[in-house]
């Protein structure tokens, strides 16, 4: 895994991996293929679910500015690209690719840790894909 597609969102300006809310009756793997295309313009399929987080230590928790404390379930994906190109939506300002050890200034820590554990998990899908 050489390198992570992030994105600088527009609601507070730092990086993060593309995400975001499912809608009613949608699973995961339909919100990850949705969000990721709605977000970056990219078809993608998944590889595989690395990990889902729902402890606060894990960096679930937003408190919003109107004092309102949000605690989200997130899962994570390894995702390979089918075909699209890279372009912004409303909720970015920017968005590319980056190696997983060098990324930009202003990146959420939860991102930092999620491509860890991504990175840690490549050797496990590899294995299965080999059977």
């Amino acid at each position: 895994m050489g390198q992570v597609l992030l994105q600088k969102r527009s609601d507070n300006g730092w990086w993060g991996l593309p995400g975001g809310a499912m809608d009613p009756g949608e699973s995961f793997d339909d919100c990850v293929v949705r969000e990721v295309f709605e977000e970056t313009g990219l078809f993608v399929a998944i590889k595989s679910r690395v990990k889902t987080y729902s402890d606060p230590r894990d960096f679930t928790c937003i408190l919003y500015p109107d004092g309102q404390l949000v605690q989200y379930v997130t899962a994570l994906y390894i995702c390979g690209k089918l075909k699209g190109y890279l372009k912004l939506s409303e909720e970015s300002t920017d968005i590319g690719y980056f190696p997983t050890h060098d990324f930009p200034d202003n990146t959420l820590h939860s991102a930092y840790l999620r491509v860890q554990d991504a990175v840690e998990f490549l050797p496990h899908l590899k294995m299965r894909q080999d059977l």
